[in-house]
């Protein structure tokens, strides 16, 4: 199989989302072979060479159900266009510094509206850091994996040697979704920390489901940008969000 670094800029549908980077150990596309490739079904999934769980930032699943969803009485409303802005920062604020935080706000009618903050005991702010990685993965009581793979410091390497843009419309008959959207793992309690991703019960999340209910589904990909923190929205020069330029 092939192992490579991945960073989902934007894994949603109308009910959740979450963006999550996942770091190597390895440098580049790496061709893998036996416990390398990390095989779950082997019981492998954390000896291999890439963190496959990633560090996840999902609203939903850490306390803010009210951030993301369809209609008005949410943040920020799917059934709306939405511009996604992520910034990616460094420890010394130079090109040349190590990937040292995430951030995500949104663009919605012309207002700037910041990523949800944290309500989980011992997991705070509103960005990927190693710290909120860490404190996650604890919480959650999940491996640290992306710590183990070198966590951001890695990321931003792989960043800075370039990485292809994919889009896509996909389904998960491995899963059905439900790490974004639903219970996971399905067999656990959604009481337990970090099991509840989002307000799906999974019932309608199967490929047969979809393809045969949804088959002419769209989306649309419209006005990407990229360049320096602050030049990629409109009138960035003089938006803040706090003390976030924007």
């Amino acid at each position: 199989g092939m192992c490579c670094f991945e960073m989902g800029i934007w894994e949603a549908n109308r009910m959740a989302t979450a963006f999550t980077p996942h770091p190597c150990t390895v440098e580049g596309p790496y061709r893998c072979s036996g416990i390398a490739c990390g095989d779950g079904d082997k019981g492998e999934r954390y000896l291999g060479v890439c963190d496959k769980d990633g560090c996840d930032f999902n609203a939903y699943r850490l306390g803010a159900h009210d951030h993301y969803g369809r209609g008005s009485d949410f943040e920020i409303d799917t059934k709306k266009n939405i511009t996604v802005v992520t910034q990616f920062l460094t420890h010394n604020q130079t090109d040349e510094g190590d990937l040292s935080e995430i951030r995500r706000f949104y663009i919605q009618d012309g207002k700037v509206i910041a990523h949800a903050n944290s309500t989980v005991p011992g997991v705070r702010g509103g960005s990927i850091t190693d710290e909120f990685c860490s404190a996650q993965k604890r919480a959650f009581q999940d491996p640290d994996d992306h710590k183990a793979k070198g966590g951001l410091k890695r990321m931003g390497e792989a960043l800075d040697r370039g990485m292809v843009l994919a889009l896509s419309i996909w389904d998960d008959g491995a899963t059905q979704m439900r790490w974004l959207d639903s219970t996971f793992p399905p067999y656990d309690s959604p009481n337990r920390p970090g099991v509840l991703r989002g307000p799906c019960d999974g019932s309608t999340s199967h490929p047969h489901y979809l393809r045969s209910q949804h088959a002419s589904a769209t989306v649309k990909y419209m006005n990407l940008r990229h360049g320096q923190i602050g030049s990629t929205t409109p009138s960035a020069s003089d938006r803040r969000l706090g003390s976030i330029l924007v």
